[in-house]
């Protein structure tokens, strides 16, 4: 895969991510900083998409649902073959990871950072 080829498909997988919101926190998690890495794999012209994320809290009860709606939401993806998802906790999750974009959105809903 081409350098310019993994921007677009990065871009692609960002802004699909990006239509996914925390249930509790009216930010997308994307731009909540959950999203720590985006990379791509291809094995025999199949693509594979390995993210690495995190939750805002360990104990967060939707985890389960988020993480699988990653997974689906990226494999929607034409160019994508298969995604995969890796849970992380380190380094930890907190409001200084959130991008400027989710600052906005918070502070539209009336919670400052």
């Amino acid at each position: 895969m081409t350098k310019e080829k993994e921007a677009e498909l990065k871009e692609q997988v960002i802004e699909t991510i990006k239509t996914i919101y925390d249930p509790e926190i009216p930010v997308n998690l994307y731009d909540l900083g959950l999203i720590y890495d985006i990379q791509f794999e291809v094995l025999d012209n199949y693509t594979h998409c390995l993210i690495d994320m995190t939750l805002t809290s360990p104990g967060c009860s939707v985890a389960d649902s988020l993480v699988d709606q990653v997974r689906h939401y990226t494999n929607s993806i034409d160019e994508i073959d298969e995604a995969h998802v890796n849970l992380v906790f380190d380094p930890p999750w907190d409001t200084s990871r959130i991008g400027e974009e989710g600052k906005d959105l918070l502070a539209v809903n009336g919670t400052i950072i």
